[in-house]
């Protein structure tokens, strides 16, 4: 593969249709969560990475089947699937590596996430890199919620509500569950 071409797959999931992006190296370079369908998440790739090519996710199966049992039944971490963040401002990049540390079922505030950076006052900061995030939920922005464990906000297709269902599938329940929730 050229140095500078990148691949992309449409990945199925519980959720709905969802992509990864990767260099020749297997690299996810981007992610995305779903946008309405497959030819909506083709779309949002093809804007974002121009000149990526569709290919079969041979390449990075592993990444696939972890995104495919996170997003199915709350199981399997993407902490290791390989990125390339060359891209990525220094700023992101640090939020990014301690989001990235947390585990599926937990969550951590905004403020929490600066602090941790050593950047106590930062929290806006943080959830504007959350944003910004290219990597969903390869870096899980949904386990960021706002002060007081609320939802805060959230830029995928469906916004804080998808957040939540991907919290839930997890086992987070922002609110108590109902009997008929369980």
């Amino acid at each position: 593969m050229d140095r500078n071409r990148l691949e992309f797959a449409v990945i199925p999931t519980a959720i709905g249709e969802c992509a990864l992006v990767w260099n020749e190296d297997a690299e996810i370079v981007g992610s995305a969560l779903p946008h309405g369908g497959a030819e909506q998440v083709r779309g949002a790739v093809r804007s974002w990475y121009p000149g990526a090519v569709e290919a079969s996710p041979a390449a990075v199966a592993p990444a696939a089947a972890a995104l495919v049992r996170l997003l199915g039944d709350g199981v399997g971490d993407l902490a290791e699937v390989p990125l390339n963040m060359s891209a990525v401002p220094d700023f992101d990049r640090r939020v990014y590596e301690v989001v990235r540390a947390i585990p599926p079922g937990e969550t951590r505030t905004y403020g929490e996430v600066a602090a941790e950076l050593g950047a106590p006052g930062a929290a806006q900061a943080v959830g504007q890199a959350m944003g910004r995030n290219p990597f969903p939920p390869i870096v899980p922005c949904h386990r960021v919620l706002a002060a007081g464990r609320r939802v805060g906000g959230f830029s995928a297709r469906g916004g804080p509500r998808t957040k939540v269902r991907m919290l839930e599938t997890e086992g987070v329940y922002l609110e108590q569950p109902t009997l008929f929730d369980l």
